[in-house]
């Protein structure tokens, strides 16, 4: 195991504590509070959560592809990722908020510790091809900081800005190739985020060669807008070269 695995762990539970916190002590009420995933509760979402981080699992223990087709037995036809998300938390819905609750726990536990004990660099199978279990671990940080959003907007909640957004935003800027390939768009070159994080920091994700495109301003809302939570209009984001208005469409941080 290697510092680089020991700190995406990390970041992930402290992601998962944030959520946990939300989520303790909610009544029935609590649960069934929409949230700001149309058509989604609480639940629905912590759901969806527990649901998705089992798939890791599964995928982190080299079994993805036996997890997908006893899940495809209950499914009728879906469409793409955001479909087949949709008909799981369904197949699944209606029981109680604490007992969903305490499915997720267990499942991003025992999924920290899988990945804890890996090899970094092993490349697993996932939604959007292979990736390694460091890679791995960063879309379940981006998922749950996603979804921990949906929660607190729920419940009338404003979730911190934290340090975490620094490895979701480089998630955001290094998938940008896969992003663009599955709209069937080309990029013109490079790209570089120049953003700010909490207290005014300052992240730079480029890579070797001159950035034709560059997006700037606060990392929040280029999280925000990679989760397809804010329209980018609604931003303080401003970019510059032939991709920007195509980057901040096509950004994303999930399969």
């Amino acid at each position: 195991m290697t510092g680089g695995m020991d700190h995406g762990v990390a970041l992930l539970e402290a992601q998962h504590a944030e959520l946990a916190e939300l989520l303790d002590g909610l009544d029935e009420d609590g649960w069934a509070a929409p949230s700001r995933c149309e058509g989604w509760s609480v639940s629905d979402v912590v759901l969806h959560l527990a649901q998705t981080d089992e798939m890791a699992l599964a995928s982190a223990e080299g079994r993805l592809a036996g997890y997908l087709a006893e899940v495809a037995e209950g499914m009728t036809g879906a469409v793409d990722v955001d479909d087949g998300a949709a008909q799981m938390v369904a197949n699944e819905r209606g029981r109680p908020g604490v007992e969903v609750g305490a499915r997720w726990r267990a499942g991003a536990e025992h999924l920290r510790g899988v990945l804890a004990a890996g090899d970094p660099h092993t490349r697993v199978d996932w939604v959007a091809g292979q990736l390694s279990l460091r890679t791995l671990a960063t879309t379940r940080l981006a998922e749950c900081w996603i979804h921990t959003g949906d929660v607190a907007d729920a419940l009338g909640r404003s979730p911190p800005e934290t340090d975490r957004l620094e490895a979701i935003a480089r998630l955001a800027w290094r998938t940008l190739p896969y992003a663009f390939d599955r709209s069937g768009q080309e990029l013109h070159g490079p790209v570089a985020f120049e953003l700010t994080g909490p207290g005014g920091v300052a992240w730079r994700f480029a890579g070797d060669e001159p950035a034709r495109t560059t997006v700037t301003g606060p990392a929040l809302d280029l999280c925000l807008v990679a989760a397809r939570r804010v329209d980018p209009a609604t931003t303080r984001l401003s970019t510059e070269g032939p991709d920007g208005p195509a980057v901040l469409a096509l950004v994303r941080t999930y399969a």
